[in-house]
């Protein structure tokens, strides 16, 4: 009986994936802006700048699923419907984003 190991590799560092922490270094790396503005009709909308685009659509979808809200990721933002600027950073820290690096 032949046993066959095969785990996966990091393309970036060469790793196995459980010793890879390459995805913790490109998350401590980013800086986040997160503002309130005014959109159409003088509704508001939160925007999260400044997420990987490799992931902005992960978050912006965990972001609206947890804040129970509508919105969209374009051209690398994530628009968030309503004013949810205190809620989004807590969000972002337990996704694995440093909080020094979220700036409001």
């Amino acid at each position: 009986m032949e046993v066959e190991l095969t785990a996966e590799i990091c393309p970036k560092c060469g790793l196995p994936r459980e010793l890879c922490v390459c995805g913790a270094l490109e998350k401590a790396a980013e800086k986040i802006r997160v503002y309130v503005t005014k959109a159409k009709f003088r509704k508001l909308v939160t925007v999260v700048q400044g997420i990987d685009k490799n992931d902005v659509e992960n978050v912006g979808r965990e972001l609206k699923r947890r804040l129970a809200c509508g919105g969209t990721v374009k051209e690398g933002q994530i628009i968030l419907q309503g004013d949810h600027k205190r809620k989004v950073k807590p969000i972002l820290v337990a996704l694995g984003y440093p909080e020094e690096n979220i700036t409001m």
